[in-house]
């Protein structure tokens, strides 16, 4: 089991790990050692999740989410690859923490009694402003 949070915790079986060739450094073990990590997790199917964290994560998650609802996060920093695989392990845990915390809701504010006297002040400078620039009437 992959610890997530207090409530959440993903099984072993639903993350899935591919090795590839990474670029970057490596010295001659760069085109011999698959140590990059391609992590998948199926996040439209996991029994793991509640529907509202999967509705946030997937919408955290961009780019990194398939057609198919599959997250893939690539990790590539490091030379070897089991902190390649621990590196796409936490990028991962954190990515569904993050999705975990529930959005703060918006209390609306009504602006202070002192901003609108200012917000009408400074309409009033304008609007005489405005008025020294009319066309002298016939009267004057």
């Amino acid at each position: 089991m992959i610890p997530i949070t207090k409530t959440i915790a993903l099984r072993d079986d639903e993350v899935s790990e591919r090795f590839i060739l990474a670029s970057g450094p490596g010295g001659q073990n760069i085109n011999k050692v698959a140590a990059a990590v391609q992590l998948r997790f199926d996040v439209r199917r996991s029994p793991s999740l509640p529907d509202d964290v999967r509705s946030r994560l997937e919408r955290l998650a961009g780019r990194r989410l398939t057609a198919g609802g599959v997250l893939v996060i690539t990790a590539r920093r490091y030379r070897s690859q089991d902190r390649n695989r621990q590196d796409a392990l936490q990028r991962l845990v954190d990515l569904i923490q993050r999705a975990a915390l529930p959005p703060v809701p918006r209390k609306p504010t009504a602006p202070t009694a002192a901003s609108r006297r200012r917000h009408k002040a400074s309409k009033q400078r304008r609007a005489a402003t405005k008025r020294l620039r009319e066309r002298p009437s016939a009267e004057d």
